[in-house]
C-alpha cells in the first residue's frame, strides 16, 4: 500500500504574522503531517480596492473595511516566504502553498517546492493553468462546483502545455457537493483516466456546500472600479 501524503492546511490563519505562521508549520508537525499548505496571493490581482465583503466574511470580519483590506492582511509576503521555507525545512516538513494568481506562481517556483495546488476559482483560468502546465511541477487541482466540461478542459490545458507525461499524474480533488452524483463521478473518473489522472473525492457534504455558497453569494456588491 502507498504511504499516504498528509496536508496540513494552514491557508491564511496566519493573519499577516510570520510568528503565527511558525507556529501552523510547528503544529503540522507535531501532528505528523507530511506539508504544511499555505496560499500565495496578491491582492491587487485579485480584487478592485472596493469590492465588497461576502455575508459571511462581514460576521467574522471588520465590517468597514473592503474585501481587497481584507486580502491585503492575509498576504503571505515575499519576505515572509523567505523566512517560513527555509524555517520549514528546518523543521522537515515540506512547504507547500496556493497559488492564485501567475506572479504568485512566479514566487513559488523561486522555492524547491514539490507540487502545486490549483484553486477550484482558477479552474477556468486559462493563462494561469497554461503557466503551470509548463513548470514541470506536480498539481493537485481542485475542481469545486465545475462542471465536467471546465474540469475536462482544465486538465486538457495542462495536457497539452506538456505537464502530463507518463510519470507524473494529476490529482484531481472532487467535493463531495458533486460526488453526491454517482453518474458525474463514474465520468469524470472516466475522463481523467483518459488524461493520466486521478480522482479523489474530499470536501463536504452537497447541503453544506450549498449553504456556504449561498452566504457567499447573497449579499456580494457588485464591483464599480
Amino acid at each position: 500500500m502507498s504511504k499516504i501524503y498528509i496536508i496540513a492546511e494552514a491557508g491564511v490563519n496566519h493573519n499577516g504574522d510570520i510568528n503565527i505562521a511558525k507556529r501552523l508549520v510547528d503544529a503540522a508537525v507535531d501532528a505528523g503531517a507530511d506539508a504544511v499548505k499555505f496560499q500565495t496571493f496578491k491582492a491587487q490581482n485579485l480584487v478592485c480596492k472596493n469590492a465588497g465583503k461576502a455575508a459571511y466574511q462581514l460576521e467574522t470580519t471588520e465590517q468597514a473595511e473592503t474585501q481587497y483590506e481584507m486580502l491585503k492582511k492575509l498576504e503571505l509576503t515575499e519576505k515572509m516566504h523567505e523566512e517560513l521555507v527555509p524555517y520549514c525545512r528546518e523543521r522537515g516538513i515540506e512547504f507547500l502553498s496556493t497559488p492564485f494568481d501567475v506572479e504568485s506562481v512566479d514566487l513559488l517556483l523561486q522555492y524547491e517546492i514539490p507540487l502545486i495546488k490549483i484553486p477550484s476559482g482558477e479552474i477556468t483560468n486559462y493563462p494561469y493553468l497554461k503557466k503551470i502546465g509548463k513548470t514541470g511541477k506536480k498539481v493537485i487541482l481542485s475542481t469545486g462546483m465545475s462542471t465536467l466540461d471546465e474540469v475536462r478542459d482544465a486538465v486538457q490545458i495542462l495536457k497539452n502545455e506538456g505537464f502530463i507525461r507518463t510519470d507524473r499524474r494529476l490529482g484531481a480533488f472532487v467535493s463531495e457537493s458533486i460526488a453526491d452524483d454517482t453518474d458525474f463521478t463514474e465520468k469524470l473518473e472516466s475522463e481523467l483516466e483518459l488524461l493520466s489522472a486521478e480522482a479523489c473525492l474530499t470536501g463536504m457534504s452537497r447541503e453544506e456546500f450549498l449553504s456556504m455558497c449561498d452566504k457567499m453569494y447573497s449579499q456580494m456588491k457588485p464591483c464599480t472600479a
